[in-house]
């Protein structure tokens, strides 16, 4: 009776969606993929407001700015586009939008030298170049050349990087000009409303959680959420002490995208602005900040889902890979930067999201948010923060599953894990424990544990870390 009760449910059109996703498979639910799906969304929506500040903040060597309302709809669109298509294809839960620290790059380091267009020429050789090592199996063997350990320190190193993303973006913890660097809110003292919200979002999650209540990280946004509409509407806030985000109902609920950005890049535009030298360059600059933070954001997030195989590899990884190269070339041909895989999934495995369903729950409501733009912007940071902190917990536990015994992966452990908050860079905490494992072996005369693809790694991240001096030497201005 059983066997046919199951075979039934294969036939029907819910069983072969449970079938192709494995949602029973890995333990999973369509009820915690949804909630997965929505609360990766929540703590992904500020990228609709960041990603339009961010470009539109800069002008390119002509003094031209890009468009805000063409900057959200494409913002937008490609992630709604590149998540759908990577739960699709790699069958995970990791969403997909406008890379943080890349954007920046592009806007104020690259974007003077050129004009818009060959700046987003440049993104696109990127991405191009990320699809062709990925279909090769070069980036797939890279990651899987990594020890245990190391891979270990990522998913800690994400936990305390994204949990002080979340007390920066509250502003629980803001930057000071004098010492010391970080302080407890704008003056050294919590004030203000948001902040309330924030700590009362933060001991609402943790509670949540520690009595294991499903849909704790949801339950959290939605209801500080609301709170922070009552408040805002009954106190008299400032919109800077919210930030970008103000919780307030907006008067248009609809608004009609503007596709105009959609193809307006270059691709070798930038080569008659500048030395052939400088476009290798930035590119390399590129390239590497975005191979090694989709890297460490799939090992961590796959790794907290408890999706890594016994050899501590995550399943799919070339579809994955190819899918995050290629959003990427989506990102540059859209204007809206390069697209990558994002650290805030890991709030909605904390949901229990196991699989790429959850993804087309996070892409289908990033596509609503084409056309309901102004509600996008209504969850404030100080609603959203609290499950990111709540998720750094979650991926700290990984912290004990490495072994501190042996200083040879230990000190690269605790620098990869160091590194990652204090500098605000995935990226710089991989390459910092790269090139100190790779140091210490030699030190300890355990060469031969070192790979060649490690030794490769360490190398370019050497030239990474050195990149200043490196132009100079070569005379690139």
């Amino acid at each position: 009776m059983p066997s046919r009760s199951v075979a039934h449910d294969r036939a029907s059109p819910l069983g072969r969606l449970d079938s192709f996703f494995q949602v029973s498979e890995r333990g999973s639910t369509f009820g915690r993929e949804v909630r997965g799906g929505l609360a990766t969304f929540f703590t992904m929506a500020y990228i609709l407001v960041l990603n339009p500040i961010i470009l539109s903040g800069a002008t390119d060597i002509n003094g031209d700015r890009l468009s805000v309302e063409q900057l959200l709809t494409v913002t937008a669109l490609v992630a709604a586009i590149m998540t759908a298509l990577m739960g699709v294809t790699a069958n995970l839960p990791l969403a997909l939008a406008a890379g943080l620290g890349i954007n920046a790059m592009v806007a104020y380091q690259i974007a003077p030298r050129m004009t818009w267009p060959e700046a987003m020429g440049l993104v696109v050789i990127e991405g191009i170049i990320l699809c062709v090592l990925s279909a090769t199996g070069l980036r797939e063997a890279v990651m899987n050349a990594i020890p245990m350990g190391l891979k270990q320190a990522i998913g800690v190193g994400i936990g305390l990087f994204i949990a002080l993303i979340g007390f920066v973006d509250a502003g629980f913890t803001t930057g000071q000009e004098m010492s010391p660097p970080l302080a407890m809110g704008g003056t050294g003292e919590l004030h203000g409303w948001p902040i309330l919200i924030f700590c009362l979002g933060l001991l609402l999650t943790l509670a949540l959680l520690a009595r294991r209540v499903k849909g704790a990280i949801l339950i959290s946004i939605v209801t500080m959420t609301v709170l922070a509409v009552v408040v805002n509407a009954i106190a008299d806030i400032g919109d800077a002490e919210w930030g970008l985000s103000v919780p307030s109902v907006p008067d248009d609920i609809v608004a009609a995208p503007d596709f105009g950005l959609l193809g307006q890049f270059s691709l070798f535009g930038a080569f008659g602005e500048i030395s052939f030298i400088t476009v290798v360059l930035i590119t390399f600059t590129l390239f590497l900040t975005d191979f090694f933070d989709t890297m460490g954001t799939a090992v961590g997030v796959t790794s907290e889902a408890g999706l890594l195989d016994e050899n501590g590899r995550v399943p799919r990884l070339g579809r994955l890979l190819f899918v995050d190269g290629l959003a990427a070339v989506a990102g540059g041909a859209a204007s809206a930067s390069s697209n990558t895989s994002y650290v805030e999934s890991a709030a909605g495995v904390g949901e229990g999201a196991r699989t790429g369903f959850a993804n087309l729950v996070t892409g289908g409501l990033f596509a609503l948010a084409l056309f309901f733009a102004p509600l996008a912007a209504v969850v404030p940071s100080q609603a959203a923060a609290p499950a990111l902190v709540a998720v750094g917990f979650l991926m700290m536990t990984q912290v004990g599953r490495i072994d501190w015994a042996d200083t040879g992966l230990a000190i690269p452990a605790f620098v990869t894990i160091a590194v990652m908050p204090f500098t605000y860079s995935i990226t710089n905490g991989i390459g910092a424990g790269f090139v100190t494992y790779v140091l210490l072996k030699v030190v300890l005369g355990r060469t031969r544990e070192v790979t060649w693809l490690l030794w490769i790694t360490a190398a370019l991240f050497v030239v990474y870390f050195a990149i200043n001096p490196v132009e100079q030497l070569l005379g690139v201005e």
